[in-house]
């Protein structure tokens, strides 16, 4: 094995995300999915990190994300001080602030959302947790609830479910509290003052949450970046063509381009900074440009706002390597892969995600044994290193990947994987972590003459264009935009900054992400009516009739997705 004179650096960049789940700036909100992984992963995440002060690693958070944290902590604190309901349906019926409903369509959408977890992971650990969902619906398939005994069931059946679907939605290290075991001991009957005190631990955790990650980086143990605003896909704003870099034959939208898509793609980095120093106190050094999308304009921008450095997938460095001329057959080419490259007339460093051990993190090292998957990717890290042979000393691997979502598929919420990988990460003898600002002064320049537009998975935008619905999403927001333009001056100057907000919202790339016939019906049908909702909410603040064309479902799905459809891999399996 080749012995390194120096560390083979390594960067672990964790994206934090979700799209903007209330219907409108300041509606109700529409899924659970912010303060749930907050509940979860979120704090776990900054739990390791606390607990392994060696380890280092770039954490990138969307704006969108930050806000929406920032306000489940507010109406935690309106409803604990002052008894203001929520505007999260299940937590206002958590906390009483709604009372459980009579009806039994009512009753079963509480139970449907309390089955929004993974099975063996989350519910089956928990034998009460399982004992009621046992109750109400066919064990063999959980989507089938017998709506006859629902409709009998006393308010304290829900009050039980709804604690033990929360307790479920913890991390492991919030789970270790006290209060949190005295819950689980207690198996049943939960009172009121249980549900209140329950309520005022997600206080704790929404409150201190993005101040703990801010300490972290003040320390020098993680780097913060971030995403655009509302996390659009920024080379589909700038221009539509850039798709047909990697999909050359798929279908256009048919308006050919987005109106002003340069202009928006800047208001979504400018915004962006503003949120993002207003909560870190200090500005980006990285963009994480949303899922990974880059083209060569798209980078280009980064200038404007001094950014040191972006990132993308293996599949993007593949195309890019082809279109600008290299050999691909021979080895010596893939080292460039693991250098910091450099494209014409654009200052920012790119870094490129190797796809083959994020996605052992993504999805493979779930089942293993944890000391087993953390030997096998030191495994690979090595190999990695002999390949590079005198060359590893300042080249840098790139692991890049969701913090999020891969951690319910793993028991006890990925603790003992990643507590084992800090661990041996922390203290190696041959591998350095690093943060990406940190490798872009010390590894090796590599020119890309060209860069081929694309993101992180598949090397393309096949995920949010290209496709009969998911076209049909960017012509319903082409047209409203198109309205925007028209009307936006009439308005007054608080009602033009909602609507602006309101727009970037509809210009987010998770609608798209889930239209298609390969996602799971019911959350299609979700992203769908909320994408719908958003764009009327436009409609609405613009004073302009709402087209009847969003009140149609644009995308029914019907497909088994891995992982739920929340996560792809970097490349086709």
């Amino acid at each position: 094995m080749h012995v390194m004179s120096e560390k083979l650096k390594l960067v672990i960049c964790w994206h934090m995300h979700q799209p903007w789940y209330r219907e409108s700036i300041d509606g109700a909100f529409h899924l659970p999915w912010v303060y749930l992984h907050a509940l979860k992963d979120y704090t776990d995440m900054a739990s390791h990190l606390e607990s392994h002060p060696g380890m280092k690693c770039v954490v990138n958070f969307t704006p969108v994300l930050l806000e929406q944290i920032d306000e489940y902590a507010l109406q935690c604190r309106q409803w604990l001080e002052n008894d203001i309901a929520f505007t999260d349906p299940l937590l206002a019926y958590l906390a009483g602030s709604t009372s459980i409903p009579t009806e039994v369509s009512q009753r079963c959408e509480i139970i449907r959302a309390c089955l929004r977890a993974n099975p063996s992971q989350m519910i089956d650990p928990y034998p009460q947790f399982r004992k009621l969902l046992d109750m109400v619906t066919a064990v063999d398939d959980r989507t089938h609830i017998n709506k006859t005994l629902v409709g009998y069931l006393n308010e304290q059946f829900f009050h039980d479910l709804l604690v033990w679907y929360h307790i479920a939605w913890l991390g492991y290290s919030v789970k270790q509290q006290s209060f949190v075991q005295g819950l689980i001991n207690k198996e049943s009957f939960y009172s009121e003052d249980d549900r209140r005190q329950f309520i005022g631990l997600f206080e704790d955790i929404f409150s201190s949450l993005i101040e703990r990650y801010r300490k972290l980086a003040e320390r020098d143990q993680v780097e913060l970046a971030m995403t655009p605003y509302a996390h659009p896909i920024m080379p589909l704003l700038i221009d539509f063509n850039s798709m047909k870099d990697a999909l050359p034959d798929a279908p256009m939208p048919e308006y050919d381009s987005y109106p002003d898509g340069e202009n928006r793609a800047r208001w979504h980095m400018q915004h962006g900074i503003e949120v993002f120093e207003k909560y870190f106190g200090r500005r980006p050094q990285g963009i994480w440009l949303s899922e990974g999308s880059i083209s060569h304009d798209a980078i280009k921008l980064l200038d404007e706002f001094d950014i040191k450095w972006t990132a993308s997938g293996e599949g993007v460095w593949h195309n890019s390597a082809r279109k600008s001329g290299f050999d691909l057959e021979n080895p010596e080419t893939r080292k460039n892969l693991f250098g910091c490259n450099t494209i014409v007339d654009a200052g920012a460093s790119v870094f490129f995600r190797d796809d083959g051990l994020s996605d052992l993190i993504g999805f493979e090292y779930q089942s293993w044994n944890s000391n087993d998957a953390v030997g096998d990717f030191i495994s690979h890290i090595g190999n990695i290193s002999e390949f590079l042979a005198d060359e590893s000393d300042d080249s840098v691997v790139s692991v890049i990947l969701d913090g999020e979502n891969a951690w319910e598929y793993y028991p006890d919420n990925g603790y003992h994987f990643l507590d084992a990988l800090y661990k041996e990460l922390s203290g190696h003898e041959s591998i350095q972590v690093q943060t990406f600002a940190e490798a872009a002064d010390s590894c090796p320049v590599a020119a890309l003459p060209e860069v081929a537009a694309g993101s992180w998975v598949y090397g393309s935008f096949s995920t949010w264009i290209g496709e009969k619905d998911k076209n049909r999403g960017w012509d319903m927001l082409v047209e409203a935009k198109r309205v925007y333009d028209k009307h936006i001056a009439s308005l007054s100057d608080d009602d033009r900054q909602l609507a602006t907000l309101q727009l970037a919202v509809c210009e987010g790339s998770d609608w798209f992400w889930w239209f298609g016939d390969y996602n799971p019906s019911d959350s299609v049908k979700d992203f769908d009516q909320l994408y719908r909702r958003q764009l009327q909410r436009l409609y609405h603040l613009l004073n302009q009739k709402i087209p009847e064309s969003l009140l149609t479902p644009i995308s029914e799905g019907g497909g088994d997705a891995e992982s739920a459809g929340t996560m792809r891999r970097g490349h086709e399996t």
